[in-house]
C-alpha cells in the first residue's frame, strides 16, 4: 500500500521540529510525523511520502530541500508553490490550486500511483479533492481543528464580520472536505458528534474515530532535570510548593490567560500552590509574532496585575527532551496539569501528562471528554469560568486520596493510546476501503445483538464469535446499541469485532446501513422522520427536570431523540417516569437498565421496533430474525422476537421477566452465547420444517 499525505501548514521537518516556531507548528505535525513512523513500523504500507511547501524563510533552510529522507519506507517532499516564502494558515488558500498542479506533476511521473491521499487540515483537502477529480486517487481528511469551532470558542458567530481571517475560505475548505472525503478521520467522539456537526456537509456515516496513539512508557519513570529545576527556582519563593502546571503554545484558543487569571484570583489557591506555565520558546518577545507576542503580553499583564511575582514561572526555553522532566518535575510537588483550552481537538499533552502521573484539570471542550472518561484521572470544567478552573485544581491538591488515585489511573493511557494499535486500525480501514468488499445482496436470515456485555466483553468469545460469522454467508449482521453510532463504531473496532451490515444506535432512535464500498455507513432518514414524529424534546426535557432523583448523564449521550439520565436505583423510576410524561401529554418509550441508566426516547423509537424496521426493509420474515442482549434496555427488542437470545452473563433479572419466558437462555457468555443461542433456534426450525436451509455452525 502507498500513502501519500498532504500537509500545507507549519514548519515541517523529520527532525528536531521546533513546536511553537510558528502558531501553525503544533500538534498536527507531531501526529503526523508520529502516525507515518508508526505505519512503517506496522509494515502494512510499503511506501509513505508526506508532500508538504517548500519556501524560503527566517526560520531555516531546511523548509526548501526539495526532498527529505525519514527511514527505509518514508520521505517528505516539498513543492514550491505562487508565494514562495512563509505563509500562515489562514492566507494558504491562494496556493492550493499550484500545489495541487505539482503534486499531480510528481504523482504521475512515480512508477506507482498512490492508494489514498491522506490530507491533514482543510487546505491540504482542498489540494486532495483536486487530485481525486484529476487522477482518481481516494482520499481520507483529518481536520484537526475546525474554523467554525474556533469562531465559537472565540464568541463570535459566524455572520457578518469575518471572526478572524480567512474564515469564509477556510470554512469553504471545510465543507468541501466533508463533502468529498471518502472517509473522515476524527480523535474523539466530541469531533465526531459535536464539532463536525455544524457543518452542512456533515455525514456522520463516513467519520471514524481513530485517536491517537503517543509514546508514553517513557513518561512514567521520568526524573525531573536540574537545569530545567534551575531556570523554574529562580521565579519562585517556594519552589517545593505543589505546581499547576500547563504546557502550551501561547496561541488564544489554549486559553492560558484563563488559568493565570483563576490562580490570580483565588487566594487560597496561591496559597496551596505554584503555577508554571511553558508557553513555547522565545529569546524575546519582540520577535513573536502577532498571536504570541499578544498571548504571552497578557499573561505578563496579568502577573502583574495580581502580583504573582514569586508564585508564577514562564521560562523561555525549553527542549523537546525537556519535556518528561517537566512533568515529572510537576508530579514530584504532587501537582496538577491544567489544559484550560477553549477547545482541544484531542490533547496528547493530557496523554502524556496522564503516562506520567499527574491528575488533570481540563477543558470540556473536545477530546478531553474521552480521555478523561477512558482513564477516570481528573475533572472537566467549564475552559471560561475562572473559578472553575481554581474549584477544580483546589479540590485535587487539598485530597491527598483524591490526588493518588487520578495519579495511578493515569497509567491507563499507555495501554489506551498506543501507536501501534493506533497503526493497525488504521492500515485495517484503509485496506478495507482498498477491497470495497460490499455487503452481501442474498441474505435469509438477520442477527442483531446488543454490544456491552452481550456482543464484547470476552476476547476469546469476539474471535469465535468473528471465525463463525464468516461462515454464515445469508446471514446479515447487525448490532443495537443504546451507544452512539461513532461511540459504537469505535468499541467494535477497538475489540476487533466483526462489521455490522446494519447499526441500531442510541437505544433504536437511529439506523445506520453499511455501504456498497463495504467500511462507510448511510443514516437512514426514512427512520428519521418516523421517530420524529410526535416527539417534541424540549417539553420531554422540562418534565424531566422535575423528577426527583435522576441527574442528566453527560452532553455527549444526549441526541436528537434521545435524553440519557443517571438514577438512584429506584425499580420503579421508569413507572414513574412514564406517568409524568403521560400526564404532561408526553407519550414516549422509557427504558431503565443496570438498575442506573434512564432513556427517554420518541415512542416509536426502541430496538425492537428498529429491528423489525430492518426487517421489512430486507424483506424477510419474523421467524427469520434472530435478537440477542444481556439487560433491561434490551427487553423491548427480546420480547418482540420470537427467536430471542439472552446471553449467560444476563443481568437485571432478564432471564425471569415474565414477558421473556420464550427467551433462550444461553449457558455460555458473550458473544458464545450468541452463537450457541441462534444454533438451538435452527436445530428447532430444522426438527419443525426438513425444509429449513441449513448454514454453516
Amino acid at each position: 500500500m502507498f500513502v501519500l499525505h498532504v500537509a500545507l501548514q507549519g514548519c515541517l521537518r523529520s527532525h528536531n521540529v521546533e513546536y511553537g516556531l510558528t502558531p501553525d507548528t503544533g500538534g498536527h505535525i507531531r501526529y503526523l510525523l508520529d502516525l507515518v513512523r508508526a505505519s512503517a513500523a506496522e509494515g502494512a504500507a510499503k511506501r509513505i511520502v508526506v508532500a508538504t511547501r517548500a519556501f524560503a524563510s527566517r526560520y531555516g533552510d531546511d523548509y526548501a530541500v526539495p526532498s527529505e529522507r525519514v527511514d527505509a519506507r518514508t520521505e517528505i517532499v516539498r513543492f514550491p508553490t505562487a508565494n514562495s516564502g512563509y505563509l500562515p494558515k489562514e492566507e494558504l488558500w491562494r496556493e492550493t490550486e499550484s500545489f495541487a498542479e505539482r503534486l499531480i506533476e510528481w504523482i504521475e511521473a512515480q512508477p506507482d500511483r498512490p492508494d489514498f491521499l491522506h490530507a491533514h487540515y482543510a487546505d491540504a483537502a482542498t489540494v486532495a479533492a483536486i487530485v481525486k477529480r484529476q487522477l482518481g486517487i481516494p482520499f481520507l481528511f483529518t481536520g484537526h481543528s475546525l474554523g467554525r469551532v474556533k469562531a465559537e470558542a472565540m464568541g463570535v458567530g459566524s455572520g457578518g464580520a469575518e471572526p478572524f481571517p480567512g474564515f469564509s475560505h477556510r470554512i469553504a475548505a471545510e465543507e468541501g472536505a466533508l463533502r468529498e472525503a471518502d472517509l473522515v478521520i476524527a480523535s474523539s467522539r466530541d469531533e465526531a458528534e459535536v464539532q463536525y456537526a455544524g457543518y452542512r456537509a456533515y455525514d456522520p456515516g463516513r467519520i471514524r474515530i481513530l485517536p491517537p496513539g503517543s509514546d508514553l512508557q517513557h513518561l512514567s519513570g521520568a526524573a525531573s532535570c536540574p537545569d530545567f529545576e534551575a531556570s523554574v527556582a529562580r521565579f519562585l519563593t517556594d519552589p517545593g510548593k505543589p505546581v499547576l502546571l500547563a504546557l502550551a503554545r501561547p496561541v488564544a484558543k489554549k486559553n492560558l490567560r484563563a488559568l493565570v487569571q483563576a490562580f490570580g484570583e483565588s487566594p487560597a489557591l496561591r496559597e496551596k500552590a505554584n503555577l508554571l506555565v511553558v508557553a513555547g520558546c522565545r529569546d524575546d518577545l519582540a520577535d513573536l509574532d502577532e498571536e504570541s507576542g499578544a498571548t504571552m503580553r497578557a499573561i505578563l499583564d496579568l502577573v502583574d496585575r495580581y502580583d504573582l511575582y514569586g508564585s508564577v514561572a514562564y521560562p523561555k526555553q525549553h527542549r523537546p527532551e525537556d519535556v518528561a522532566a517537566i512533568y515529572a518535575y510537576a508530579r514530584a510537588r504532587r501537582g496538577v496539569f491544567v489544559n484550560p483550552a477553549l477547545n482541544e481537538p484531542f490533547g496528547l499533552t493530557l496523554l502524556e501528562a496522564s503516562a506520567a502521573g499527574l491528575p488533570l484539570v481540563a477543558t470540556d471542550s473536545g477530546g478531553p471528554n474521552d480521555i478523561i472518561e477512558m482513564c477516570g484521572n481528573g475533572e472537566l470544567v467549564d475552559p471560561r469560568s475562572t473559578g472553575a478552573i481554581a474549584a477544580a485544581a483546589l479540590r485535587i491538591l487539598n485530597d491527598p486520596v483524591l490526588w493518588d488515585r487520578y495519579s495511578a489511573a493515569g497509567a491507563k493511557a499507555v495501554a489506551a493510546y498506543d501507536w501501534a494499535k493506533h497503526a493497525a486500525r488504521y492500515h485495517g480501514l484503509l485496506a478495507a476501503l482498498k477491497q470495497r468488499r460490499a455487503p452481501s445482496r442474498f441474505l435469509r436470515q438477520l442477527l442483531v445483538s446488543d454490544i456491552d456485555n452481550t456482543l464484547v466483553g470476552c476476547n476469546d468469545g469476539v474471535r469465535s464469535f468473528t471465525d463463525w460469522q464468516r461462515l454464515q454467508g445469508d446471514l446479515a449482521f447487525g448490532v443495537a446499541t443504546g451507544r452512539s453510532f461513532h461511540s459504537a463504531m469505535a468499541i467494535l473496532e477497538q475489540w476487533d469485532a466483526p462489521r455490522p451490515r446494519v447499526m441500531i444506535t442510541s437505544v433504536g432512535s437511529e439506523i445506520y446501513h453499511l455501504q456498497p464500498n463495504g467500511t462507510t455507513y448511510a443514516a437512514d432518514r426514512n427512520w428519521e422522520a418516523i421517530v420524529r414524529e410526535g416527539w417534541n424534546r424540549e417539553a420531554v426535557r422540562a418534565v424531566m427536570e422535575t423528577v426527583p432523583g435522576i441527574r442528566p448523564q453527560a452532553p455527549l449521550e444526549q441526541r436528537r431523540f434521545k435524553l440519557s439520565y443517571f438514577t438512584d436505583g429506584d425499580r420503579h423510576v421508569a413507572r414513574d417516569v412514564r406517568e409524568r410524561l403521560e400526564r404532561a401529554g408526553l407519550l414516549c418509550s422509557v427504558i431503565h437498565s443496570h438498575g442506573r441508566y434512564l432513556d427517554i426516547l420518541p415512542v416509536s423509537a426502541s430496538k425492537g421496533t428498529a429491528v423489525d424496521y430492518v426487517r421489512h426493509l430486507l424483506g424477510l420474515p419474523e421467524s427469520a430474525v434472530f435478537v440477542a442482549g444481556d439487560s433491561g434496555n434490551d427487553i423491548e427488542m427480546l420480547r418482540t422476537a420470537r427467536q430471542a437470545i439472552i446471553v449467560g452473563n444476563f443481568s437485571d433479572d432478564l432471564a425471569s421477566h415474565p414477558e421473556l419466558t420464550h427467551s433462550y437462555v444461553a449457558r455460555q457468555t458473550h458473544a458464545r452465547g450468541i452463537i450457541e443461542g441462534v444454533d438451538h433456534f435452527r436445530r428447532m426450525a430444522a426438527a419443525t420444517s426438513p425444509a429449513w436451509p441449513a448454514t454453516a455452525s
